[in-house]
């Protein structure tokens, strides 16, 4: 998906038009954000679905005990046949039960913590080394913008998946990676979605600030003696906030998918761990007779997903002052 840059956010002065036919007076960009955002009802709801499964993800423990259900890691024996086969919802256990007799909807609701965390948490390390790289890349041009624009190039060839795959196998072994920095499990996680997410982030932020530095402002502060550690942080870094915004928040859930397809391929978190991904992996060989087991994970993921995506639409809609609402 391409994310069009929003134009009020270009150097322009702190006066921006007004958003409609009434008012006598120019708004703040962050009431005309949120003026444009709540006309858009899907994006709103999306916000409501967001802020409901983040609460259920602190809330875990609490949301679990609330519906009766056992803890992620207990195991019901009795919930298992005299073939060891897993019972399907019930009074007891609302989305059944797994092959080693764990509660499903436990689970789902503990995975929340593990997709939302690294969602949201890998996102912001992603975004921090790209924005930091793209403004040195930008400012400086020279050898450090060439070096930089290659390591980007280089990063990007690699098949994401496959990089990641390696990486996280790697750091699953023994020690971890880095001296043992770099644990198995959730930093395990971490690291790769930092290594791979910060190329896309670098590239688009370098490209606006070969366009912002070329701008009168920016020729007005240094004229005025700003070092340039003030002039990328008070100048440019304020007028690319809205692009930042919008690719963050879609890279959050492309960053869920991508921790869920680790943990789906087991190198993600550890298994006592409940993640969506693990979850459907173990029931991807009996998903035609145990299909709560990846029904309720599944959907939990696709929910989360999509709401994030039409989230990031409607945030992209609102900060961009040419979109008619």
């Amino acid at each position: 998906m391409s994310v069009g840059t929003p134009g009020f956010l270009q150097g322009q002065p702190a006066e921006f038009p007004l958003d409609g036919a009434g008012g006598d007076h120019a708004r703040s960009p962050a009431q005309l954000f949120w003026q444009r955002l709540r006309r858009d009802r899907v994006a709103l709801a999306a916000l409501v679905v967001i802020v409901l499964l983040v609460l259920v993800a602190l809330l875990a423990p609490l949301v679990v005990r609330l519906f009766g259900a056992p803890g992620p890691n207990a195991r019901d024996r009795d919930a298992l046949d005299a073939f060891g086969a897993p019972a399907g919802p019930s009074s007891e256990h609302l989305f059944g039960v797994d092959d080693f007799g764990r509660d499903v909807f436990s689970r789902t609701v503990y995975g929340a913590r593990v997709s939302l965390f690294v969602g949201l948490a890998g996102t912001a390390i992603a975004v921090v080394i790209g924005v930091a790289l793209g403004l040195v890349a930008g400012w400086y041009r020279g050898w450090v913008d060439t070096a930089l624009a290659g390591l980007t190039d280089v990063m990007l060839a690699f098949p994401v998946l496959l990089l990641g795959l390696g990486i996280a196998s790697a750091c699953t072994l023994g020690d971890g990676c880095a001296g043992g920095l770099v644990q198995p499990g959730l930093r395990t996680v971490l690291l790769v979605v930092a290594i791979i997410g910060w190329t896309v982030v670098a590239r688009v932020v370098r490209g606006q600030v070969l366009s912002l530095r070329e701008r009168e402002f920016v020729d007005a502060a240094r004229a005025a003696g700003a070092s340039d550690r003030v002039v990328l942080l008070r100048e440019i870094l304020p007028n690319l906030t809205p692009t930042i915004i919008v690719y963050s928040s879609l890279m959050i859930p492309q960053t869920i998918l991508f921790e869920a397809a680790l943990s789906f391929l087991g190198v993600g978190v550890s298994p006592s761990t409940a993640s969506w991904g693990s979850m459907i992996a173990d029931a991807a060989p009996n998903f035609d007779t145990q299909w709560w087991y990846m029904l309720f994970p599944g959907l939990a993921l696709l929910v989360t997903v999509l709401a994030f995506n039409l989230l990031g639409d409607g945030v992209q809609d609102a900060l961009d002052p040419t979109t008619n609402r």
